[in-house]
């Protein structure tokens, strides 16, 4: 059974959290985690940039196999929601321009994969995420958030891969 790493993304315009795991089977490692930021000062155009190229840079390091974001997130303020959804587009750009296919998740299918409940807190999540990567750093609840957004695909793309090959047939 072949090593596949992945890299999970958790988009957001201040701060942009990325876990990297690699899977063999059921079995999950820890191989680094961190976040990206954009200087809050800046115009958009320029803060969408930064989190760009530092994503590329993440991508560029650890050469990942596949990658994993999670789904927009939309609340009452259109406004957020609409700059969260431009960072998403950018980072969402990087793994692409690799060739890197991207899988998207929901909040709710992360939270029940990761801990068996859609409507786990962050501290739950944080908690399984470490026992379930025990080596992790956990550098911050942006990259937990990414590390449980790359567990979640770990276990969902081989169920990805079989509808992707009935659909072609």
């Amino acid at each position: 059974m072949s090593v596949i790493r992945i890299i999970g993304i958790d988009p957001g315009l201040r701060h942009t959290g990325w876990g990297i795991i690699e899977a063999e089977g059921s079995r999950l490692s820890y191989v680094a985690d961190g976040a990206v930021h954009s200087v809050t000062e800046d115009d958009l155009a320029t803060r969408l940039l930064q989190i760009h190229q530092q994503i590329l840079a993440v991508l560029d390091e650890f050469k990942p196999d596949e990658a994993a974001i999670e789904e927009t997130f939309v609340n009452k303020d259109a406004r957020a929601t609409l700059k969260l959804g431009q960072a998403r587009g950018v980072v969402m750009l990087a793994p692409s321009l690799r060739k890197i296919g991207v899988a998207e998740y929901s909040p709710n299918v992360i939270k029940k994969t990761v801990v068996g409940n859609g409507h786990a807190e962050k501290d739950q999540v944080k908690h399984m995420v470490k026992i379930l990567l025990p080596r992790a750093v956990l550098q911050t609840a942006d990259s937990v958030d990414a590390l449980a957004i790359a567990i979640c695909h770990a276990q969902h793309r081989g169920s990805r891969k079989l509808q992707e090959i009935l659909d072609r047939s």
